[in-house]
């Protein structure tokens, strides 16, 4: 179950973010993103456009970016939508951080495959490194989060921190991609296994092996 964000007191969020408003860039990246659609049907533009202002608060911040609800306000009005309807957007989908977070917002998968296949020890490696579940570590670096199934259940367990997906972790890799990013190095995304291409079995394919470098036709061969 993902953890509840410890939302900061209203009155210190307003004083911070109650100016919000696009940089120049981010004006003309909105703008793009509303025309998208057809007149009278800005509002289907909500959810590119809270990513777009978690990313900028996230600019602002140097942190991996969150939703005061300011900054929810001034998207909903340049929608011409009610607050609420943003909001709900905002609170139903686990991409838009309604509290702030580190730099690194680690988001541990501890549904049942990733269960069965380790996230407990990708949890050990993250609490080893200093990091409580739902909290922000005191340098600011990172924030871990246990969430629900995001879909890489075939490369199991894994991590998303930020944009990048990790898989087929262990408790090495995980403290390795751990200490990357603190010494400021990107770590490789995607599977950690040597043996793996993306999704691929260990080794490679296993069927339709003509397929790895051409088109081949197996009609003929059925």
């Amino acid at each position: 179950m993902a953890d509840a964000p410890q939302i900061p007191d209203e009155a210190e969020v307003r004083a911070r973010w109650g100016a919000f408003a696009w940089t120049k860039e981010n004006a003309e990246k909105a703008k793009a993103v509303i025309a998208r659609y057809p007149a009278g049907r800005q509002r289907s533009a909500v959810m590119p456009l809270l990513d777009l202002a978690q990313r900028q608060v996230g600019a602002e911040t140097q942190t991996q970016g969150w939703l005061p609800v300011p900054v929810i306000e001034y998207v909903a009005a340049e929608l011409d939508m009610p607050f609420m309807r943003a909001y709900e957007v905002a609170t139903f989908y686990t991409m838009y951080n309604l509290a702030p977070v580190g730099r690194y917002h680690v988001q541990v998968c501890g549904t049942t495959p990733c269960l069965l296949r380790g996230s407990d020890d990708v949890m050990a490696a993250c609490k080893n490194r200093g990091m409580t579940k739902g909290k922000t570590t005191p340098d600011g670096l990172f924030t871990l989060t246990e969430v629900e199934c995001m879909g890489t259940c075939t490369n199991a367990p894994m991590v998303q921190i930020n944009d990048d997906n990790y898989e087929d972790l262990d408790y090495d890799s995980m403290t390795r991609i751990l200490e990357d990013l603190a010494a400021g190095k990107q770590p490789k995304a995607g599977t950690q296994n040597a043996q793996r291409h993306t999704s691929d079995p260990e080794g490679g394919p296993t069927t339709l092996k003509d397929m790895v470098k051409a088109n081949h036709d197996y009609r003929k061969e059925w």
